[in-house]
């Protein structure tokens, strides 16, 4: 291996560093402090777990994400999380009350695959998850936590699209399609592929269902989209009740939210297998793909033995950091300190770095690369007292 190969990191695997580091931290601790002024209790998941947890119920899907290792002590096989949804169903699952639980998490996840070109494989997730809550309210305070999010990273503009796993579900139970023809129609609304879908359609005998499917991905679109959506499935309950889910959340939200541009999406399959109802994700330009997401997924705790109604969001940290339009403040200047071990000199220093930052050279150091993050110095007086004065030009040798 050759001295520049040493130097590489894997594809999608980054390092940050100043001044990004800092800010990521300091995003990552107003968000903190965002989640907490809304009830929302932090956790801490475990990095790695049992591969046989990790696989337990929504993290079936993902397996091929994970990577995976051997336990020395045991033997068995452990999972790096690519996702904290599965762990904070089996915490929440734990738990032995039955009144709602609202978690909130910022950590790193690991995942053997970018899902785009450009995205990590080491991305910090951050969500938040709100359990024991049947209805829209639930729905309408995750979505309205997840912009808010946004809008503290300064994330604009902004559209949404909201779905409903349920259309999907109904229609399919009327098709009556086979297992194949199911797949095949699952992964061309996936990707919105409307001649594919009207192939599939048109094996479909009865022609009200027929026009139901093809209609599928003609429907994405505003408040007109979801006009025309209860004309041609007027008649069927399970999809006029997730119609009207959907229409109460857009409505509540654009309320709340009114530069924030809401759409409806008719075939959005991303997680179809666990997701039980309303299905969202934000979206700002330049970014083909979704900067936030989330949905509602009940029962998601089943495997763990105590199944719950549930709904959160999850956004990648440093995506919100380099996407956000924030103006950061350059950081104060430092005071640059003289190497020694003078009694006083220390005190003094100890004093200063209760509220400010003070960089004390070492035997050797220039002065010279310092002194351009610096403002103050530490100098001593007429009197030989070490005091505090505007950095003009740094003289190494005060210390006696």
């Amino acid at each position: 291996m050759s001295e520049s190969d040493l130097w590489l990191l894997p594809d999608g695997v980054e390092e940050l560093l100043p001044p990004e580091a800092k800010r990521i931290e300091e995003l990552r601790r107003q968000l903190l402090d965002l989640y907490h002024s809304w009830g929302y209790e932090m956790i801490v998941p475990p990095l790695l777990e049992f591969l046989d947890s990790l696989l337990i119920g929504v993290g079936r899907d993902l397996e091929l994400e994970m990577f995976k290792v051997t336990d020395q002590l045991t033997g068995r096989l452990m999972g790096i999380r690519a996702d904290m949804t599965p762990q904070v169903a089996r915490i929440d699952s734990r738990r032995s009350h039955d009144v709602a639980s609202r978690f909130c998490y910022i950590g790193s996840v690991l995942r053997t695959k970018s899902p785009s070109m450009f995205s990590s494989r080491t991305p910090i997730q951050t969500g938040c998850e709100l359990y024991g809550v049947v209805g829209s309210a639930a729905d309408i305070e995750i979505i309205s936590l997840m912009l808010e999010t946004l809008n503290l990273a300064k994330i604009s503009p902004l559209h949404m699209d909201i779905a409903h796993v349920g259309v999907y579900q109904a229609i399919l139970a009327e098709a009556k399609l086979s297992k194949i023809q199911s797949d095949e129609l699952f992964e061309a609304l996936r990707r919105k592929a409307i001649p594919e879908v009207d192939e599939i359609a048109a094996t479909i005998p009865d022609k009200a269902i027929r026009q139901k499917v093809m209609a599928l991905p003609r429907l994405a679109g505003g408040k007109e989209k979801m006009k025309e959506a209860r004309r041609i499935f007027a008649g069927n309950p399970d999809i006029e009740y997730a119609l009207d889910e959907m229409s109460q959340v857009a409505a509540v939200i654009g309320e709340r939210y009114p530069e924030v541009e809401i759409y409806f999406d008719f075939c959005e399959m991303r997680g179809y297998k666990y997701y039980t109802g309303l299905v969202f994700a934000a979206y700002t330009e330049g970014l083909g793909q979704a900067v936030a997401k989330g949905g509602r997924y009940d029962e998601v705790g089943r495997d763990f033995g105590r199944g719950r109604p549930a709904m959160g969001f999850s956004v990648d940290l440093k995506a919100l950091y380099r996407m956000g339009r924030r103006e950061w403040a350059q950081p104060a200047g430092a005071i640059l300190a003289p190497n020694g071990q003078d009694a006083e000199l220390w005190e003094l220093i100890r004093q200063l770095r209760r509220s400010d930052r003070v960089i004390q050279l070492m035997p050797g150091e220039e002065a010279g690369h310092w002194a351009s993050h610096c403002d103050r110095q530490i100098v001593r007086d007429e009197s030989g007292q070490w005091i505090v004065t505007p950095l003009t030009e740094f003289n190494p040798n005060h210390v006696k």
